[in-house]
């Protein structure tokens, strides 16, 4: 565990990037040793925002001196909440780091490259770019995201990579679309609505890929890593039109996914911010892009990716058919295949040429390359929504089941898979919820990707992963807690096996992280956590120790450095285990089976297609007034 404290000014370096002929002044990073010399460039501006609710365009003039010594503003987001440290990862508020990050609607496309010292263009290291998570809040120069000690890992390993972190849009900034916004946005040149937060990421890959060999790294080498929201956001640019045509990453990893493959189209997306308008009283472009920012942030928290025929692939949502369906019905022979190198996944990753359809009914648009991907979750991802969750009763329960799945037959399997019924004790009802939720957003989710995509590059090329390893502080698994163990960042309990200093705070959020202090029921907050029975937990809660601490933390840096530097990270044939208890290994796939409830997806989820599947998993874990 590595606690950043910058209680000293850091020392300046320099860098002169050839290609924007501009010399960015950076600093030392404060734990580079002179062993493992790093350096980091902060606030670096990749693109401008010409106004809101317009996609961004790519920043290409600097002046000859670029300041990269300060974080650059992030994201307008809601202020006045408790912090997302302590309720999120359970760190106490006076252990957390100091950090004051500005906001600013229109400065805030910006990025942070983390780098060994000493590098040149023909250093040509592998990147990897981190997209962060939490929705409509969260930022990637949070403190939590420091790429010092995943660098300094790399370069001991003797595999140095190059890490960058970035800021995009989020909330309602970031991704309300209508016809009206279509309409201007086309007059001003540009295609689609929405999925501005998806561009801006867009713009960062491309100014990744167009500038990234001035400091030493490899634009034929880039690997996307996120989680959560940012997950999400990773799958849709596996899927996106850019990709199928153009991809400028060459692998992905994606840490428990948030992704509801039911996307709404242009005009559902349009009724959804509509009563975001009539609230805010703006009818036309010109009101809605008048209000004060402010105004904006906290509202819209479940607007998110919007398909609207131009951002996305034609026919990707066919990926996500079930078995007996269209998806297990193509011919493999009509698919690119990535070469199987044994344990080298190096590019130029196979580009072959792709069929183009024009209509969003033909057979799916085959891309020009498949990208290697890790993929996994943790086994109590929904503890996110419990909060909500607890304000069920097993009769409301039932009844929404039911209205959902508008089935006799289909409503009964699931709810006899998942013991729920209307005298199922009130006490007793939220672990089953939870467990509902948890496969239909997020488990299910994560194995439905991981199968299709690992068939649609021929078996291979795909590598499936459990987190089960509590997290430090809370004792528990939980959604988030790999992110402690990868980026090494977060103070650990002083007593580390003291079951004393592991007891877990009433409740934490993600995604929105958190929510006022004065808000009794969390509904306007997509991701909540609230404590229950220890008996009801999957995993019995187990102190974290030093040694279960470190060897997670090696073994899941040790495969993501490995896998940035194109080799594979653990055979894909088997699923690598990080915990519980500080497990770590390759392990039969058989194992699924019962780390997961792979048995009853088959049986009773699986029957009601994806559709159905994300509007269960996404109307449960919101609470009955959802």
């Amino acid at each position: 565990m590595t606690v950043l404290q910058e209680d000293s000014e850091p020392r300046p370096v320099e860098h002169h990037h050839l290609g924007l002929n501009t010399t960015f002044r950076g600093i030392e990073h404060p734990l580079s040793t002179s062993d493992a010399p790093f350096h980091q460039f902060r606030g670096i501006k990749y693109a401008l925002i010409p106004a809101r609710f317009r996609q961004s365009k790519l920043q290409a003039d600097y002046p000859p001196v670029t300041d990269a010594t300060q974080h650059g503003p992030i994201c307008p987001q809601p202020d006045g909440r408790r912090l997302v440290e302590e309720l999120l990862f359970g760190v106490p508020e006076d252990r957390i780091p100091k950090q004051t990050l500005k906001q600013d609607e229109f400065e805030c496309l910006n990025l942070n490259i983390t780098c060994p010292a000493g590098l040149t263009q023909s250093s040509r290291l592998p990147v990897m770019i981190w997209v962060h998570g939490g929705a409509d809040r969260g930022s990637g120069s949070h403190w939590m995201y420091d790429a010092g000690p995943l660098v300094r890992k790399s370069v001991e390993l003797g595999t140095p990579i190059i890490l960058v972190t970035f800021n995009f849009r989020i909330g309602l900034l970031g991704f309300a679309g209508n016809n009206m916004i279509r309409e201007d946005n086309k007059a001003a040149g540009d295609e689609g609505t929405g999925n501005y937060g998806l561009r801006d990421q867009q713009r960062c890959f491309e100014w990744v890929n167009e500038n990234i060999l001035g400091f030493g790294g490899d634009p034929d080498n880039v690997t996307l890593f996120g989680a959560s929201s940012g997950a999400a956001d990773i799958i849709c640019h596996l899927f996106s039109k850019a990709n199928a045509l153009n991809p400028i990453f060459a692998r992905a990893i994606v840490q428990s996914p948030v992704f509801e493959p039911t996307l709404p189209d242009v005009s559902a997306a349009g009724w959804q911010l509509s009563r975001v308008m009539s609230t805010l009283q703006a009818s036309d472009m010109n009101s809605l892009r008048a209000l004060k920012v402010e105004k904006l942030l906290g509202l819209g928290a479940h607007i998110r990716h919007i398909d609207d025929g131009v951002f996305f692939r034609e026919g990707w949502m066919n990926h996500f058919q079930l078995k007996g369906n269209t998806r297990s019905s193509r011919s493999t022979s009509q698919k690119p295949h990535p070469p199987h190198y044994g344990n080298s996944l190096h590019p130029p990753l196979v580009h072959v040429a792709g069929h183009r359809h024009s209509s969003r009914n033909d057979t799916p648009e085959q891309p020009s390359v498949l990208q290697p991907l890790i993929i996994g979750d943790s086994s109590s991802e929904s503890l996110l929504w419990s909060l909500p969750a607890s304000l069920w009763t097993s009769a409301a329960v039932v009844r929404r089941v039911k209205a959902i799945c508008q089935s006799v037959t289909k409503s009964s399997n699931i709810l006899r898979a998942y013991d729920i019924s209307s005298s199922t004790p009130e006490e007793d009802i939220v672990p089953h919820v939870l467990e509902l939720v948890n496969d239909a957003r997020c488990a299910w989710v994560t194995d439905c990707i991981a199968h299709n995509t690992k068939e649609e590059r021929g078996g291979h090329g795909v590598w499936r992963y459990v987190f089960d390893q509590e997290g430090p502080h809370r004792s528990i698994p939980h959604h988030a807690a790999d992110l402690m163990y990868l980026f090494d960042t977060c103070p650990l309990p002083d007593s580390i096996t003291s079951p004393a200093d592991q007891a877990c705070p009433d409740m934490f959020f993600d995604g929105p992280f958190d929510v006022d202090d004065d808000d009794e029921s969390g509904a306007d907050s997509d991701f909540c956590f609230k404590d229950r029975d220890q008996d009801d937990m999957e995993w019995e809660t187990v102190p974290v120790d030093e040694y279960s601490y470190t060897k997670v933390r090696d073994a899941m840096q040790s495969a993501w450095i490995a896998f940035a530097c194109g080799n594979e990270p653990w055979r894909d044939d088997k699923v690598f285990v990080f915990g519980p208890e500080g497990e770590t290994g390759e392990r039969p796939t058989t194992l699924l089976n019962g780390r997961r409830r792979q048995n009853i997806w088959k049986s009773a989820l699986e029957p009601l297609g994806y559709q159905l599947i994300s509007k269960l998993g996404a109307e449960l874990s919101r609470g009955p007034c959802s």
